[in-house]
């Protein structure tokens, strides 16, 4: 009987790790064209492009309650469902937006299956995982999907450099993977929990660790909404040059996120989230004050090496699911906490961008990255004061 168990662990973590790999496919396609496509098909403006993450993330905040509503299904199931939204977004993007108003709606669709898996799969990682591996575990998924969006990014920069691709061909790509995905996840074998998952979870115990989302939702979509926007329109550049972004920060990023999955096994959740902090301080002024100092033609340059550190920090949000991970009161929490977590980042990163917007109109898009430099600083402070035990499938026990 355990042996059977063992085959079929390894079997599901071989198809989750499939799926992830379709999952970086879409998401090489999806990510470097995405904004060029609304530039350059709508040339719509700084403010308007803020004001588009409100229905873009409110899925987002919305989550825990979709995820509600499908309580009676495993993870795996869920995460079927997820996907097969997903690419029904994908393919109305590419193939039913006659106008503006119709991409908001296909949008709004694509990210609720976005947003619906995204918890799901830190949590079906950590299933898959034995005790004192999870870091290991959700690197090495990280790996694949880095590797996976390798190819994603190639596509890109190739075809829109030398074969004249159209978004509309990115967007079916994207979408066959969001279906390929959903294909590997419905091969998995669905684990029925004997604990009773609840709707919503919120514990003045986990007050830290929904802080630290609050943080990561402000930061998240500053980089996500405005860095891109800034190549975009003060240094011009087109789909291709966000396409070789990727490559770089894809190939770097094999690497680091390995490293950093067993960095925090060994040195922890603290001294992970502290660092990348410290380092997005930096980030901030680069993005911000690239053109003031001094240093001409190279200044572009430094907004790339913004762009690729800040693409690999990213990856610093699986300390966060780590962090909970070890102290939950049992993993029955794990799921729903990840999902409140995930609402309350988006109660942020729903009304930053719109604000962000409006300073960038009214003061320059300079003073965007120093207010995100502050949350960085925030961020460093609420990291200090991490405090963690045993991890949850410990407690299990």
């Amino acid at each position: 009987m355990e042996q059977q168990q063992k085959v079929r662990l390894k079997r599901d973590f071989f198809l989750f790790i499939l799926a992830g790999s379709f999952l970086g496919l879409y998401s090489g396609l999806y990510d470097p064209s995405f904004n060029n496509y609304l530039n350059d098909i709508f040339h719509i403006s700084e403010v308007a492009r803020g004001g588009l993450e409100f229905p873009r993330e409110l899925p987002g905040f919305l989550v825990v309650f979709t995820t509600g509503l499908l309580i009676f299904l495993p993870d795996v199931r869920i995460a079927v469902i997820a996907n097969l939204i997903l690419a029904l977004g994908l393919f109305g993007q590419g193939f039913l937006s006659p106008d503006f108003t119709w991409v908001v709606v296909w949008m709004i669709l694509w990210s609720v299956g976005a947003h619906l898996y995204m918890p799901l799969e830190s949590s079906i990682g950590v299933s898959l995982a034995k005790p004192g591996e999870v870091g290991k575990r959700l690197g090495q998924l990280g790996a694949f999907k880095t590797a996976a969006s390798l190819i994603g990014f190639l596509i890109v920069w190739v075809g829109f450099e030398f074969f004249h691709m159209s978004y509309r061909t990115v967007f079916a790509l994207a979408g066959f993977c969001g279906l390929a995905a959903a294909l590997c996840l419905l091969l998995m074998t669905p684990q029925k929990s004997r604990l009773k998952r609840q709707r919503l979870l919120f514990k003045r115990k986990y007050l830290l660790f929904y802080w630290l989302n609050v943080l990561y939702g402000a930061r998240k979509q500053v980089f996500l909404t405005f860095a891109p926007w800034v190549l975009i329109k003060i240094f011009h550049q087109p789909v291709s040059t966000f396409a070789i972004l990727g490559l770089v920060g894809t190939l770097a990023g094999i690497v680091f996120r390995p490293l950093l999955g067993r960095a925090i096994d060994r040195y922890g959740e603290r001294l992970v989230i502290t660092l990348e902090s410290i380092s997005l301080v930096f980030i901030c002024l680069g993005y911000g004050f690239a053109r003031e100092v001094g240093i001409g033609s190279l200044a572009i340059w430094l907004v790339y090496t913004c762009y690729v550190a800040d693409q690999l920090l990213f990856a610093c949000n699986m300390a966060r699911a780590t962090y909970l991970n070890k102290i939950v009161d049992s993993p029955a929490d794990l799921t729903p906490t990840l999902s409140m977590g995930l609402t309350i980042d988006h109660m942020v990163s729903m009304t930053i961008p719109f604000f962000g917007g409006l300073l960038w109109m009214k003061m320059g898009y300079q003073y965007i990255f120093l207010m995100a430099a502050v949350i960085a600083l925030m961020n460093l402070y609420a990291a200090l004061k991490m405090k963690v035990g045993e991890p949850a499938e410990a407690k299990a026990h």
